[in-house]
């Protein structure tokens, strides 16, 4: 039974001295020459305008936090779809998981409507 997970063991292995080994590598062959103009931050080829430590405002916070949520929370249907959609459609238990799903995007709706209605996606 543990010879399933020996493929799994080098692979882990690999990738970990892999990125090691990356980061050793790069540390120990790339001279560092710092000058002032590579220290500036890079805007799109602008000069920086202002300090680069400038304080944002909480609703931007709050506005990239519920990004991320809702993105994740959209991820979720890539599996239902795969399964609704794929091969098996109509097999049993898919009216469960249709409502399952629906269930799912209806939570995710009033979320969304609570969030829209307290004014959080509004920018100022």
């Amino acid at each position: 039974m543990l010879q399933a997970y020996v493929p799994l063991l080098f692979l882990s292995i690999f990738v970990a001295a892999n990125a090691v080994g990356m980061i050793a590598a790069s540390h120990l062959l790339l001279r560092r020459r710092p000058t002032p103009t590579k220290d500036t931050p890079y805007e799109s080829g602008m000069p920086p305008l202002g300090s680069a430590h400038e304080r944002f405002s909480v609703k931007f916070y709050l506005v990239a936090m519920l990004f991320i949520v809702f993105d994740i929370e959209t991820v979720f249907l890539i599996p239902w779809g795969a399964i609704f959609f794929g091969d098996q459609a109509g097999g049993p238990g898919m009216g469960f998981l249709l409502v399952e799903m629906l269930v799912f995007l209806a939570i995710l709706a009033v979320g969304y409507v609570y969030v829209w209605k307290r004014g959080a996606l509004e920018w100022d």
